[in-house]
């Protein structure tokens, strides 16, 4: 009678994926070791995201205010251009009183110091026979205020030369310096003429009177220290 006998030996198929499984599982122990030593995972991926937006939280507070934070207080004294403008300006100056006329001065001598046109009187400058006709170049003026270290006023003339015929048979009477005398004295008119000639631009005053064809007729010298 034939007896089968069990073999001992395995099959390769069976002794491969032991072998296969055995270092799967040697590596996946290498792994998890490296990772931690106590085998344990250091963190989870959900963690290192919160980690990551703590982190970026704290880093936006160091650097920027936040969405509710108030604007720093402004420093004491400041306020807009125009209110430091006139805090700065100077205050306008005050003009000194005006001083008061000292007594006996000009200012109450009791002259009137606008005084009118004479209407009858000019400075006699000089004589032009032009045109045919004697006329005397004179300038109207009025008199003045006189000063107080002097004997009679001055005759203040105003505006341009002009010209004014005269007679020549016009009656005149002159005094100093034409003639040596402090009263009018009656010269002819040639004579009168010539010292005007010898002495241009005296500016000599005269009283004068115009005839009916409005020509000098008379003419009297006004006495001058």
């Amino acid at each position: 009678m034939t007896t089968s006998t069990k073999s001992d030996r395995h099959r390769p198929g069976t002794v491969l994926r032991t072998t296969v499984i055995g270092a799967s599982a040697a590596v996946l122990s290498v792994i998890l070791t490296a990772c931690n030593g106590n085998g344990t995972s250091t963190a989870s991926p959900a963690d290192a995201k919160t980690a990551s937006a703590t982190a970026g939280g704290k880093a936006t507070a160091a650097g920027a205010p936040t969405t509710g934070a108030k604007p720093a207080a402004k420093p004491a004294g400041a306020g807009s251009g125009a209110a430091s403008s006139a805090a700065t300006k100077p205050a306008p100056s005050v003009p000194a009183p005006a001083k008061p006329l000292a007594s006996g001065t000009a200012g109450d001598d009791g002259c009137d110091h606008k005084m009118p046109i004479s209407p009858d009187e000019v400075a006699v400058y000089r004589y032009t026979p032009e045109g045919g006709s004697l006329s005397l170049i004179v300038k109207y003026g009025n008199w003045g205020c006189a000063p107080a270290d002097s004997d009679g006023a001055p005759f203040e003339t105003v505006g341009k030369e002009t010209y004014m015929p005269m007679d020549q048979a016009a009656y005149i009477t002159v005094t100093n310096p034409i003639v040596e005398s402090t009263e009018n004295q009656h010269i002819g008119v040639q004579e009168f003429l010539d010292w005007l000639e010898a002495h241009p631009n005296s500016g000599l005053v005269f009283k004068y009177h115009l005839g009916a064809d409005g020509a000098i007729d008379r003419l009297d010298e006004e006495f001058t220290p």
